[in-house]
């Protein structure tokens, strides 16, 4: 089980536990489209009568957020749906996908301290964000207004999205581009107005060669640097025999190298800022988006 919320520290174990349901029940069904008691038993490995009585008691509190779908079989966000354990911010469901931390282990626990950089986010738009979960969802097309540097104004395509992808900084989403008749990378801050979903999807994510495709990238360190200096970047990596690989899907082999900071174009003037050069350039340069 994976979660990540800002509980309040003057809570008890007891209302955290019950808030950390709500939090769920909210996300998933406002995300989602939908939420029922299998989400919840899955998630939070309770039984379904339990997690039924988390339905029940959200439900008490809050009658006027979710309904009952008899044909879907689970509860969704009505009209009058108003945030009450949520932020309703499209970031906070992306760090929760995102996120690795098991909730399981952190109740009974003193937590680490930690720091983070505070860097910016990029807004992505509620109405834009749950469109595109329900297309990946049902397999479904959608018709978009993008913008890019190429098209500052905005352009209409019909995408067919498959997946999310965290690079760094910014989101991405992985979709067919119809216009384009190819896969490629939206940026999830550049959609502008709600999408329309349309009927089902004709190219199957299978088609997505360079997702399926499985490739590694080794990397080594900046060959000008002094011995001494290159045993200190293989101990860093923990390299073996003087190299790093990193194995990764095709489609964010780009990303990886952006990541480690290598440049594959040119190299630094100084070894020391450089560091990492890529060893195995001839055999992915296909993947890359200069290759």
């Amino acid at each position: 089980m994976h979660i990540n919320v800002p509980w309040k520290k003057d809570m008890s174990m007891n209302e955290q536990h019950i808030e950390s349901r709500f939090w769920f029940i909210e996300m998933h069904a406002y995300w989602q489209g939908l939420v029922n008691s299998r989400h919840i038993t899955e998630y939070f490995h309770v039984s379904r009568t339990q997690a039924q009585k988390y339905i029940a008691e959200y439900q008490r509190l809050h009658p006027l957020n979710i309904s009952y779908n008899p044909s879907l079989k689970g509860f969704f966000t009505t009209t009058d749906f108003a945030c009450c354990y949520i932020s309703g911010d499209a970031n906070e469901y992306l760090e929760w996908l995102h996120t690795q931390t098991d909730f399981t282990t952190k109740t009974n626990s003193t937590p680490l301290t930690n720091a983070s950089l505070n860097l910016p986010k990029r807004s992505v738009k509620p109405d834009v964000m749950r469109a595109l979960t329900q297309a990946i969802q049902l397999r479904r097309r959608l018709e978009v207004d993008y913008v890019s540097l190429k098209s500052p104004n905005g352009e209409g395509r019909i995408i067919q999205p498959h997946v999310f992808v965290k690079t760094g900084l910014r989101w991405h989403l992985r979709a067919f581009d119809e216009k384009h008749q190819q896969f490629r990378d939206f940026v999830l801050s550049r959609f502008n107005g709600a999408p329309e979903v349309l009927e089902g999807e004709t190219v199957s994510p299978c088609n997505d060669k360079a997702w399926q495709t499985v490739i590694d990238l080794k990397f080594v360190a900046d060959l000008r640097l002094s011995p001494e200096q290159k045993q200190v970047i293989e101990q860093d990596y923990q390299m073996t025999n003087g190299e790093l690989t990193v194995t990764t899907r095709a489609a964010l082999a780009q990303y990886v190298l952006q990541e480690m900071q290598v440049n594959i174009k040119f190299l630094d003037e100084y070894p020391e800022a450089q560091q990492l050069v890529l060893a195995n350039k001839k055999d992915i340069q296909t993947w890359l988006f200069n290759g």
